[in-house]
């Protein structure tokens, strides 16, 4: 079980990368916000699948820990689909892709500084 976590750990921080990789190519110019979005959306799966696993593992948590990353990882997606959507419509909003970026941020000061 221990091997599973893990992996779902690198899955989640890859999601972190994304995130962060695709607010640097916004802001270097780039239309594309596939890594962002999907990024978003691989933070949230990744962290509720660690916390059943962690839950399944008889590990403890801090579950209002875990409550707060969960709607600061929702608000990151939701910056990040309604990012990419008004971009597709020519209406580019680099404030929710900055705000995308921010929140991420936000949410590994919680991971880690938060005991």
């Amino acid at each position: 079980m221990e091997l599973v976590i893990r992996l779902f750990v690198v899955l989640h921080l890859l999601g972190m990368a994304a995130i962060l990789g695709g607010w640097i190519a916004a802001r270097a110019g780039s239309t594309s916000f596939a890594p962002l979005v999907w990024g978003a959306r691989a933070q949230v799966v990744t962290g509720l699948l660690l916390v059943g696993l962690n839950e399944m593992n008889d590990e403890s948590l801090i579950h209002a820990k875990v409550a707060v990353k969960l709607l600061v990882a929702i608000a990151v997606a939701a910056c990040a689909e309604i990012a990419a959507a008004r971009a597709s419509k020519g209406e580019p909003k680099p404030a929710l892709v900055d705000a995308a970026a921010g929140l991420t941020v936000l949410n590994v000061l919680v991971a880690v500084l938060w005991h």
